[in-house]
């Protein structure tokens, strides 16, 4: 298992294969990162430092698991705490009754299931430590459909490299909030689609009917609210082109590995 304290950021760490000459640590540089310069500077090394990553991590690795002892009795609802949209507050009045999960783009069969069709499919249940970038921590309880096999069933195309969640929550008019993993994490099977929280149904402050978990990667790549599932070949070919809300917006990392 990797070490969970070793967080390698793209502002603190750029290897060698990105700067040519070892590697370089950039600490105490957020009055850099305000420059745009600096910050498109950063932007060119991204597809070598997910390279390195690889790399330097054994991403197959399971991140750590926990006992219910270990549950944390306050989990902070970060973020949005709501999808908040007309559609979105429908499916809660109707206790998404008639919400569906749309797995599409680069499949060959895409699909389009219900919460019960979900929950009624081969399901994982594991306790992990949730790392926020802010610094805080929590344990919770987590049971869902592996992505993989969802994956599986819409019969991934051999040109797919990434996978887009595509969330209710919007950040702005027309700026919804999404995020991406490649295939390494989207076949990890600790990656799941949760519907459950704790052994209770997930709660819409963090993000019913489902939510993403990734657990080798920071919180806010735990997308909540996802409506849809899309297999791409090129993360640029959506929104501000990063992979991620987070990322176009604030220059966050695309690869959050813990």
């Amino acid at each position: 298992m990797t070490d969970s304290k070793l967080i390698l950021p793209r502002r603190k760490f750029l290897t060698g294969a990105t700067l040519g000459a070892g590697g370089l640590l950039l600490s105490g540089c957020d009055a850099l990162t305000e420059n745009a310069g600096f910050r498109s500077f950063l932007r060119t090394g991204e597809a070598l430092n997910k390279g390195a990553h690889r790399l330097i991590m054994d991403r197959s690795a399971l991140a750590p698991e926990f006992s219910a002892a270990d549950i944390s009795p306050i989990f902070k609802a970060n973020g949005s705490i709501s999808g908040d949209t007309p559609a979105y507050n429908a499916h809660v009045a109707n206790r998404f009754a008639a919400w569906q999960l749309r797995i599409d783009g680069m499949v060959r069969n895409p699909l389009s299931l219900n919460l019960a069709q979900l929950m009624k499919m081969p399901s994982r249940e594991q306790i992990t430590r949730h790392d926020c970038v802010e610094g805080w921590s929590a344990i919770g309880k987590w049971r869902g459909t592996p992505l993989g096999l969802l994956l599986k069933q819409a019969d991934l195309s051999t040109k797919a490299r990434y996978i887009v969640f595509h969330c209710a929550d919007m950040w702005a008019p027309n700026v919804p909030y999404y995020e991406s993993v490649d295939l390494v994490d989207a076949f990890h099977p600790q990656t799941i689609l949760a519907w459950s929280m704790n052994d209770g149904t997930l709660p819409v402050r963090h993000g019913a009917p489902l939510r993403l978990r990734v657990e080798r990667q920071l919180g806010y790549k735990q997308a909540k609210y996802v409506m849809r599932v899309e297999a791409t070949d090129d993360l640029k070919k959506f929104y501000g082109g990063n992979g991620g809300y987070w990322e176009d917006a604030h220059d966050y990392d695309w690869y959050a590995g813990i």
